[in-house]
């Protein structure tokens, strides 16, 4: 009789497997919200319009993690030029906002800075709140990468059907509510709640407000949410509780709107990881990466993935390995993550293998040596929503949006049916550091989508006409090098994120593991709250007391987390090739 023994073929627990299609596929936690991005990919739409039809949905069924009072970051593969685009649609602080008002208005001072470096702005507080950025994303996501056969009304017909008709509540989604409800302030909190409670489990939830937020957007673009009423609700409310966003801070990030930027890329195994540069913190996952592959090729360790090797998934030394480049690429990223127009970061520095290799000195195979402090390279020139999708053109969206917290600050605009996020809790308050609050400027970012291409040799003939005046894809026999999109991934989880882009990456491709392995392997998180670079290393149950008790012999303050409380780990999608919260295909 066969072996129907599932651990045969699912080495951990899971009640998935892994989803196949061939006409596009799309990944996120609400299936309701995956829906209509296939609908949207039915109609003639390509995956940028099919990942802004996934976050508007993901706003109504999802409201505490993620929505249009967030932000935003994306990461485009375009299929016909070969390219990887990204867009950072982050929102920044007043112009009113001072260092030195916010420290005033909360009774922080320079002593209480020194004492606790990682001192923030409450993420209650109105002074947390950012301009949202992830309208002007959407607009700007489906206007730049979309297919062009939808309007931004087709793209976001689905989620206002959902929040005038009324859609289910989810189990977990029910939860979060309830878990997340003390957070939301005033009344216009009544918009969010069903009766002033959260809804159950299969109650049918309508959030009208938010579907005129919507129409609006559609109708107007962004001058429908940065100027007239809805922005004036904004403003009402934030002022009220004693923040400074102003309307002219508004209408100024919607005349800018999102942001294109240089995506930064990391030569890996034969690949290329793709991550959006700072203010997101995705150079740290590209940073950790890099100071494994310098740690291999010094042969400190071994290969990766080799068999018979002590270096195993989810042993004692590979964890060890994990956790200590981690702690070396959060030193650098927490110090120099911050908002690039305010601050000339070192970027190229940080990712040249020269800095890698350098930083790969500091680890030591036999014992934890952090806190570490952050490198200075020489310049050389759980609360959020993820979801990716892949389109039949082959092209990739990689898409994130978030508000932070559960249900963001907790002050929710009159008549607009969203939370705004908390985003400036990012800033710093020490004077030194990069990422210094400062007048309308952009914060420290825990939210960062992934995407991963393969290098491919192509052979264009060209015009016929060897011309050197030629731009080189009309010249006769010009060897290019294009790349195939290969995977779009991501995790949520605040600090976890780049954690969480390194686990899966070195699962998938250093241990053969298939995508849905991948997120199910047990996972390990380092630090707590704003300190990545902590000593607490936090261990998903799977991993054997044996390989717990072995990291604490190394130095390392391991707690097992169990349960309800794995949560911290957050969750994640992966899609390869073209491949309750799930990936569906069509």
């Amino acid at each position: 009789m066969a072996n129907l023994n599932p651990s045969a073929f699912m080495p951990y627990p899971s009640r998935r497997s892994v989803v196949h299609s061939t006409n596009g596929m799309v990944a996120c936690t609400q299936p309701l919200a995956a829906q209509a991005g296939l609908n949207v990919l039915r109609a003639g739409g390509n995956a940028a319009d099919a990942a802004v039809a996934i976050a508007a949905c993901l706003n109504a069924t999802e409201p505490t993690s993620t929505g249009i009072g967030g932000d935003a970051f994306l990461l485009f593969f375009s299929s016909k030029t070969s390219t990887v685009h990204a867009l950072n649609a982050s929102g920044r602080s007043p112009s009113g906002l001072t260092r030195s008002k916010a420290m005033s208005d909360l009774s922080i001072t320079d002593a209480d800075i020194a004492s606790n470096p990682f001192t923030r702005i409450p993420m209650n507080h109105a002074h947390s709140v950012t301009v949202p950025g992830a309208a002007a994303g959407w607009v700007d996501a489906v206007r730049k990468f979309g297919s062009g056969r939808l309007t931004l009304g087709q793209v976001l017909g689905e989620a206002v059907r959902m929040c005038e008709e009324g859609f289910p509540v989810s189990e977990l989604s029910s939860r979060f509510w309830k878990e997340c409800k003390p957070a939301l302030q005033g009344p216009n909190a009544q918009q969010l709640l069903k009766k002033g409670r959260a809804p159950e489990p299969g109650e049918i939830m309508r959030l009208p407000e938010l579907a005129e937020t919507f129409k609006a957007l559609a109708r107007e673009g962004k001058k429908g949410f940065y100027e007239g009423r809805v922005a004036e609700e904004i403003v009402k409310v934030v002022q009220e509780a004693g923040g400074c966003l102003t309307m002219e801070d508004m209408k100024r990030f919607g005349e800018a709107g999102a942001e294109e930027v240089e995506a930064l890329k990391l030569d890996w195994g034969g690949m290329e990881v793709w991550e959006c540069p700072p203010n997101g913190q995705g150079i740290v996952a590209l940073m950790a990466l890099g100071i494994i592959d310098a740690l291999e090729e010094r042969k400190v360790i071994p290969k990766l993935g080799k068999s018979g090797s002590k270096y195993r998934h989810n042993s004692v030394e590979y964890l060890h390995l994990l956790i200590e480049a981690l702690r070396i690429a959060f030193s650098d990223g927490h110090w120099w993550v911050s908002d690039p127009s305010e601050t000339d970061l070192p970027l190229e520095g940080l990712l040249s293998k020269s800095y890698l290799r350098d930083r790969s000195k500091i680890f030591n195979p036999t014992k934890t040596a952090g806190p570490y402090p952050h490198g200075s390279p020489a310049m050389n020139s759980t609360d959020t929503v993820y979801f990716s999708v892949i389109d039949s053109f082959g092209n990739g969206c990689s898409f994130i949006n978030s508000t932070f917290a559960g249900f963001g600050s907790g002050l929710v605009p009159a008549g607009c049916g969203f939370p705004l996020q908390c985003r400036g809790s990012g800033f710093s308050f020490i004077p030194t550091s990069p990422n210094v609050l400062a007048p309308w400027k952009r914060p420290y970012h825990t939210i960062i989508p992934g995407l991963l291409t393969t290098p491919v040799d192509s052979y264009d003939e060209g015009s016929g006409v060897d011309n050197p005046s030629l731009p080189p894809s009309r010249r006769v026999g010009v060897r290019q090098v294009a790349r195939q999109l290969t995977a779009v991934f991501g995790v949520m989880g605040g600090y976890m994120q780049p954690q969480g882009h390194v686990q899966v990456l070195m699962n998938m491709y250093k241990f053969g593991m298939n995508p849905q392995e991948a997120l199910d392997a047990p996972r390990v998180l380092i630090g707590r709250n704003y300190d990545p670079n902590g000593d607490l290393v936090n261990v998903e149950e799977g991993i054997s007391e044996e390989t717990a008790e072995g990291l604490r012999r190394l130095g390392h303050n391991v707690r097992v987390v169990k349960g309800w409380e794995r949560g911290v780990f957050g969750r994640g999608q992966v899609i390869c090739l073209r491949g309750d919260g799930g990936a569906v295909g069509w």
